[in-house]
C-alpha cells in the first residue's frame, strides 16, 4: 500500500449562512432527464454521461446573491458520435441552454467495453489468437476497454476509438492476474470497425496460477490480532447535518462529484466567534496514471482517471470496521446513471474521529491531538484509490492519497525479463508506472483579495556574513501570473508556497497566509566546505 499526501497550514470572511452547494437530489436529477427528453432535440438513446450540480457563480455566492439551482449536464450520442452539454433550470425544470461540443468524448463507459466486446468477439483474427493461445472457450475471455490516447495513427483523427485489451477469466476472481499477453484491438464504436488488430508475444503463457484474493482462495493465514476496539461513549466531537460540518472550530460542506469525487467548499477555521474563510472550494481536477512499457499492447496506457473514466461514479460502499474506523459515520450519495436515472451509493463518504499521537510536550506537560477525517473509495479498474480530507486541531489541513487494489500485470515467457518492470511471480511482470494527482485549490484566504508567495531556503554566500558556512536565509518571490506559477519542487531549498491575503494583517503586522507544504521534504541548506566530501543525507519525503 502506497500513500500520496500534502499539507495545508493555516491562516484564514464569513461565510454565508445558507450554501447553495447541496448536491443534486434524486427528483432534481429526474428532473433535469425529463426536461431535456422533452425538449425534442436529442435522440431517444442518448447516454448522460453525467449530471451534477452547475455550481453558482463565485462573485455572486461571495455578495450573498440569490441564486438558482441548475443542473450540468454530459450527454453523448452513441450512434452519431455527438456529444452536448446542457444546463437545467431545476425548479422550473427548463432547459437553459444545450449545445454540441465537436471533437470531444465524454468518459469511458461500461457500455463502451460491451459494444468493443462484441465487434471483437465477431472478428476471426480473435478466435484465431485464443486458439493459438490453447483457448478454447471463449466464454472466459474478459475484454476491457482502455482509453485509445492520440498518437496521430491514420484513422484515429476522429470517432469514439478505444483499446480492447483480453484477459482469462477461467482461472479464479482475479481476471487481471491472467493477462493474454500481446492481443490488442483498436476499435472504432462510432462505426464499429476494427482499425487495427495486434496479435504478437506468443510464447508467453497465459497464466493458470491462482491469484485471488478472497479467505477461501488464499487459504490458512495468520492469527487475526486482539480486538482493538474504538469507542466514543459520548458519541463523535463532529456535527454534521445536510452536508454541513464542523468540528474543533473547522466548517465546511461536502458533496460528491461524478468525476472529480469528493469535494469541500466554504471550508473554514473559527476564531473568536467568527468564521474566517480559507478555501472557497477543494478538489481532485485530475489524475494521470502513465505505464512505462513501450510494447505494442502497453505503450497507450496513459489513462486520465479523473476524465476519461470518472472518480465520483465509480465510488463505494464504505463499511465501518473494514473500510473505515469502527466508529466513522457514513453518508449515501446520489449520482445519476447512464440513462439519467439517480443511482444511490450508500456510504459512499466517511467522517469519523481519530487518534492524532503527540501535539505537544515540554517537561512534564503534554497534549494530546486528534484529527477528524472525511474521506471516500473509489474503484477504477484493477486500482482501488482512497482519498482523504485530514483536519487537524491547530487548523492544518492534511489530503492523504491511498493506492490499493490489484497490480495490473503482462505475461511473459521463461526466463524473460526487460527493464519496463519487475518479476512479480513465474511469468508475470509489473510494468513500471507512475500516479500523478493534480488538485484543483480555490483559496479564499480571509477574502478573495489572495495572492501567491513561493519560498526558498538559500545559502548565505561563504564571506564576512556567512564566516562559519551555517547562514542561510529565506528568500520571498511573489507569483504574479499563471505563466510564472508552473513550478516544481526543490529539495535543495526546502520550496513551499503561501498563498496571502495582503489586506488583512495577523496579530504581528503581517499579512494572514496559509501554507502549502509537502511533508518533509528537504535537504540539508548547510554550505560544503571547499574540498569536502559531500555528507551524506537523509531525505524523509512524505509521497
Amino acid at each position: 500500500m502506497r500513500y500520496l499526501w500534502f499539507l495545508l497550514v493555516a491562516a484564514g470572511a464569513a461565510f454565508p449562512e445558507t450554501n447553495p452547494f447541496a448536491p443534486l437530489t434524486a427528483d432534481e436529477i429526474r428532473g433535469t432527464v425529463l426536461a431535456l427528453r422533452e425538449a425534442g432535440r436529442l435522440p431517444r438513446w442518448a447516454r448522460f454521461s453525467s449530471i451534477a450540480l452547475d455550481e453558482p457563480p463565485k462573485d455572486a455566492v461571495l455578495r450573498h446573491a440569490a441564486t438558482e439551482r441548475r443542473a450540468l449536464a454530459v450527454i453523448y450520442d452513441p450512434g452519431g458520435n455527438h456529444t452536448w452539454e446542457a444546463v437545467v433550470e431545476c425548479a422550473g425544470k427548463r432547459v437553459v441552454s444545450l449545445r454540441e461540443i465537436p471533437g470531444v468524448e465524454p468518459a469511458v463507459t461500461s457500455e463502451d467495453s460491451d459494444a468493443a466486446d462484441r465487434i471483437v468477439r465477431a472478428d476471426p483474427r480473435f478466435r484465431q489468437a485464443m486458439h493459438e493461445r490453447g483457448i478454447g472457450d471463449l466464454n472466459r475471455v474478459y475484454v476491457v476497454s482502455w482509453s485509445a490516447g492520440y498518437f496521430g495513427l491514420p484513422g484515429t483523427e476522429s470517432g469514439r476509438i478505444v483499446r480492447a485489451l483480453f484477459y482469462y477469466g477461467g482461472a479464479g476472481e482475479n481476471f487481471y492476474a491472467h493477462p493474454i499477453e500481446g492481443v490488442c484491438a483498436e476499435v472504432d464504436l462510432t462505426v464499429h470497425r476494427i482499425l487495427d488488430f495486434l496479435d504478437t508475444d506468443r510464447n508467453a503463457p497465459v497464466s493458470r496460477q491462482n491469484f485471488d484474493f478472497s479467505a477461501g482462495a488464499i487459504g490458512r493465514q495468520r492469527p487475526a490480532p486482539a480486538p482493538l476496539r474504538i469507542t466514543q461513549p459520548d458519541g463523535p466531537e463532529f456535527r454534521a447535518a445536510n452536508g454541513e460540518v464542523s468540528w474543533q472550530k473547522w466548517h465546511f460542506r461536502f458533496g460528491m462529484h461524478p468525476r472529480e469525487g469528493l469535494v469541500l467548499y466554504s471550508v473554514g477555521f473559527e476564531e473568536r466567534g467568527r468564521v474566517r474563510s480559507i478555501l472557497y472550494r477543494a478538489s481532485l481536477s485530475e489524475m494521470l496514471v502513465p505505464y512505462g512499457d513501450p510494447s505494442g499492447v502497453w505503450f497507450f496506457r496513459n489513462s486520465f482517471d479523473a476524465g476519461e473514466l470518472g472518480l465520483g461514479v465509480a465510488a463505494v460502499t464504505m463499511r465501518p470496521g473494514v473500510d473505515c474506523p469502527q466508529n466513522c459515520s457514513v453518508f449515501d450519495v446520489v449520482l445519476a446513471d447512464d440513462n439519467g436515472a439517480p443511482r444511490t451509493i450508500p456510504g459512499a463518504v466517511a467522517l469519523y474521529e481519530r487518534d492524532s499521537g503527540l501535539a505537544w510536550k515540554h517537561g512534564d506537560e503534554a497534549r494530546r491531538a486528534r484529527e477528524l477525517v472525511i474521506g471516500y473509495l473509489t474503484q477504477v479498474g484493477n486500482y482501488d484509490y482512497g482519498f482523504d480530507w485530514i483536519f487537524h486541531q491547530d487548523g492544518t489541513l492534511e489530503v492523504r492519497v491511498t493506492l490499493t487494489g490489484v497490480m495490473a500485470v503482462k505475461s511473459v515467457a521463461d526466463g524473460a525479463h526487460d527493464t519496463y518492470g519487475h518479476l512479480v511471480a513465474r511469468n508475470t511482470v509489473a510494468p513500471h508506472h507512475q500516479h500523478f494527482f493534480t488538485f484543483r485549490l480555490d483559496f479564499d484566504v480571509d477574502g478573495a483579495a489572495n495572492r501567491l508567495l513561493e519560498m526558498n531556503s538559500v545559502p548565505i554566500p561563504a564571506g564576512p556574513r556567512n564566516p562559519y558556512g551555517g547562514a542561510f536565509r529565506m528568500e520571498e518571490t511573489v507569483l504574479a501570473t499563471e505563466e510564472q506559477a508552473r513550478r516544481n519542487l526543490s529539495l535543495a531549498s526546502s520550496r513551499r508556497w503561501i498563498v496571502v491575503n495582503p489586506q488583512v494583517k495577523n496579530a504581528l503586522g503581517e499579512p494572514v497566509g496559509y501554507a502549502l507544504l509537502l511533508l518533509a521534504c528537504a535537504l540539508g541548506i548547510l554550505r560544503p566546505q571547499p574540498g569536502a566530501r559531500p555528507a551524506a543525507v537523509k531525505l524523509s519525503c512524505a509521497f
